[in-house]
């Protein structure tokens, strides 16, 4: 069984995986934006190339996939850091 100081060391040092985690998740929807601004066209070309899409479902596709990655940055990573900061808070003023 884990002491106090223990559950608290364990939470501290999961929530900090938790937020870096969201950070760098949201880093990298920056970069796919970037990507997607700078080099949309070529993006597009390559892979008209191997699929038959239209320019319409390429955009659709890819704002799809940036709105999967931000909601998953939000459901597994974002929110259980928020769950044990408020588990810790309620800990630490027990």
């Amino acid at each position: 069984m884990m002491n106090r100081d223990e559950q608290i060391m364990l939470l501290e040092s999961m929530a900090g995986i938790f937020i870096r985690c969201f950070f760098l998740t949201i880093a990298l929807l920056f970069l796919w934006v970037v990507f997607f601004f700078l080099l949309g066209d070529w993006a597009y070309y390559l892979h008209s190339r191997w699929f038959e899409l239209s320019s319409h479902a390429y955009d659709l596709l890819f704002y799809y996939g940036m709105a999967l990655i931000k909601t998953c940055a939000f459901i597994f990573f974002l929110f259980p850091y928020i769950a044990i900061k408020l588990v810790l808070r309620k800990i630490i003023k027990s």
